[in-house]
Order: structure tokens, then C-alpha cells, then sequence
């Protein structure tokens, strides 16, 4: 999938769709996305793995036609690889908001860090 952003719509209990705009890489024919491990797209993803991708701009509008796929989570000994993956894609972007993470981690001392999982994503 080309661009920089794509969209993932996980399902919740009722069936009805909650569409997401991530950044993400490809390797091994899988979507590879950086999330926290306590969102609510993987809460949705634990329950039913079944997600639609699409390329989206960074406000989630669609630029193609989603497509089926399914998701896993990674062991958390991936994370830090993933991390540097997106950093080399992202770079730019990604500097800047890790300046903003490290003020706003100066700020929120004491506070328990959130944890950070990755999402493989298969195309059907």
C-alpha cells in the first residue's frame, strides 16, 4: 500500500465500524502499525480480529477503496524494532513529535508511561 497514512476500521460488538488513521510500513507482505496497547482499536482487534484498510490522508479521508484484511498483535519484544522502521519512514515528522513526547513526559513525571504494542495486518 502506498502513502503515508492508512486507514483501519475495527469493528465493535455490534458490527458497526470505527475507522482509524494510522501511520504504518510494509514488510513480509504485512501492514506493520505503531499503537498504544490500551486503545481502543486493540481492544476492538482482541475481540474480532476482521479489519478493513484503506489509503487515507492524515484526517482519515479515504483516497481508495478499503480492503479486508486481518489483524494480530506482535510480542512486545518487536516494538523497538518497529519504532526504528517508522522512524526511518517518518523521520521528519517523527522528530518532531517525539520532542513533544519528551516535554510532555518532563511534565507528567510520576505518571505511569502508557504501554505500546504493534499491529501486524494481513491484506485478503
Amino acid at each position: 500500500m502506498d502513502g503515508k497514512y492508512v486507514s483501519i476500521t475495527s469493528f465493535k460488538r455490534d458490527g458497526s465500524g470505527v475507522a482509524t488513521p494510522v501511520w504504518f510500513i510494509e514488510e513480509g507482505g504485512r501492514l506493520l502499525v505503531h499503537t498504544g496497547a490500551e486503545s481502543f482499536k486493540v481492544k476492538r482487534i482482541r475481540r474480532n480480529p476482521a479489519v478493513t484498510v484503506a489509503p487515507c490522508g492524515p484526517t482519515g479521508k479515504l483516497r481508495g477503496a478499503p480492503v479486508p484484511g486481518h489483524a494480530e498483535l506482535l510480542p512486545d519484544t518487536e516494538v523497538v524494532r518497529v519504532q526504528r522502521l517508522l522512524a526511518r519512514k517518518y523521520w521528519l515528522t517523527g522528530w518532531l513529535l517525539g520532542v513533544g513526547r519528551a516535554v510532555r513526559g518532563w511534565f507528567g513525571r510520576g505518571r505511569a508511561r502508557p504501554q505500546n504494542t504493534i499491529l501486524a495486518i494481513t491484506l485478503d
